[in-house]
């Protein structure tokens, strides 16, 4: 009976580990993403989110040099994705000028981007416009099985992201 207990505890120790080192990562992923995704549109007319963003992509761009009036610098044209498959899921931030790529985060399920247009007043859309301007980014992490504890447990976590250039946020509508 001793043993089964210290086993018990063994496991659930090594879940709540898991778990909170899942949503450690996770938080991190969402900051990192979080400062560049709030600074698109910057230098620019618009809120820099581009027209071929989707729920499982984000395409943004910002003209950070601000004195070329031009977005072919790097780091100003960003997108992130969910590449690879199965367990080895990570979302990847890709330079379209630099050719960069890099991740962001490792043992992904899913990221989705949900837009929120303020021209009908945090009204949820299905995509990126002229109008979004907030974004939400959602993540969901896959815990590592642990002998003992339900296998195939999932952390979900959010960030809502101001776009600081959108028109809304500038006064402009």
């Amino acid at each position: 009976a001793g043993v089964a207990v210290f086993t018990s505890a063994l496991s659930t120790r090594a879940r709540e580990t898991s778990k909170t080192d899942a949503i450690t990562s996770a938080q991190a992923a969402l900051n990192v993403m979080s400062r560049e995704i709030g600074n698109s549109g910057y230098g620019l007319t618009d809120n820099g989110v581009v027209a071929d963003s989707t729920s499982s992509v984000l395409h943004i761009r910002a003209n950070i040099d601000n004195s070329n009036n031009t977005t072919t610098d790097p780091g100003e044209d960003i997108v992130f994705y969910l590449d690879g498959t199965g367990a080895n899921r990570s979302v990847v931030r890709r330079d379209n000028n630099s050719g960069e790529i890099s991740g962001i985060i490792n043992r992904i399920s899913s990221v989705t981007f949900g837009y929120t247009n303020y021209v009908n007043f945090g009204t949820p859309t299905t995509g990126a416009s002229p109008e979004t301007g907030k974004i939400t980014i959602t993540l969901t992490v896959n815990l590592e099985d642990v002998q003992g504890q339900p296998s195939g447990q999932n952390v979900t976590v959010s960030s809502d992201v101001t776009l600081r250039n959108s028109t809304y946020m500038r006064g402009e509508n």
